[in-house]
């Protein structure tokens, strides 16, 4: 049996849904994709965990600004349990502020960039928090 160091995130929405990774030994997170929510996204996630074989699944964890869970906390949890049958752990991580925060870093790389990559900057940012809670980066 081999041992992974992967770590693969999630920033779960309605449209899409961002993908990062980064491993546990160089603790770096990176963007990796954006998946379409169009009926296909289950079968895309069970590809992308098959090929990276992850010691953990991060999904970003919505909260409204007073902490508290909200529609699409639901909706995400809802998302997350249909997952289960990939057999890896699935941790949440609070997602707070983490679509704005990404806009704002790729504003600042001054290159043109689409929702799809302020997605899957989100979920590198909410990778690079559970690192850092995680794994003492």
């Amino acid at each position: 049996m081999t041992v992974t160091n992967q770590i693969l995130a999630l920033d779960v929405g309605t449209r899409r849904i961002g993908v990062a990774q980064a491993d546990s030994v160089s603790r770096i997170a990176y963007p990796v994709m954006t998946i379409d929510v169009d009926g296909n996204e289950l079968r895309a996630i069970s590809e992308l965990i098959t090929d990276t074989d992850p010691m953990v699944l991060v999904v970003g964890y919505p909260r409204n600004q007073s902490g508290d869970p909200t529609a699409q906390t639901e909706l995400v949890q809802a998302f997350a349990a249909t997952l289960k049958p990939c057999e890896v752990p699935i941790v949440f991580q609070d997602e707070s502020l983490t679509s704005v925060m990404a806009e704002e870093r790729l504003k600042n790389q001054g290159a043109r960039y689409t929702k799809a990559d302020i997605d899957s900057m989100a979920a590198t940012i909410i990778l690079t928090d559970y690192l850092e809670a995680n794994h003492g980066h």
